[in-house]
């Protein structure tokens, strides 16, 4: 059983600095934490009095909700695609 190869990237996100260790792509790793910098950033703008651990819990709230939604959405569209053919 082989193992896939780790590797350390560091990313900003609102401004601290975080080492990731993961098997996928610095790229990837840099495009997740750009999303998340931004989410952050959106929400901040729009509450400007949240602490930064209030505004992590609520921008994974945000995220995670975003998913949820897009995740229904696809298995919505898999269901509709299997009842197509059979």
């Amino acid at each position: 059983m082989s193992e896939q190869k780790k590797t350390r990237t560091t990313v900003d996100i609102y401004g601290q600095q975080y080492s990731i260790i993961g098997s996928e792509s610095t790229s990837f790793i840099r495009l997740v934490a750009s999303i998340v910098d931004d989410k952050m950033r959106e929400i901040g703008e729009k509450n400007p009095s949240l602490d930064s651990s209030k505004l992590a819990v609520l921008t994974a709230v945000n995220v995670v909700h975003d998913y949820l939604k897009v995740k229904d959405e696809l298995e919505a569209l898999q269901t509709k695609i299997l009842n197509e053919k059979g």
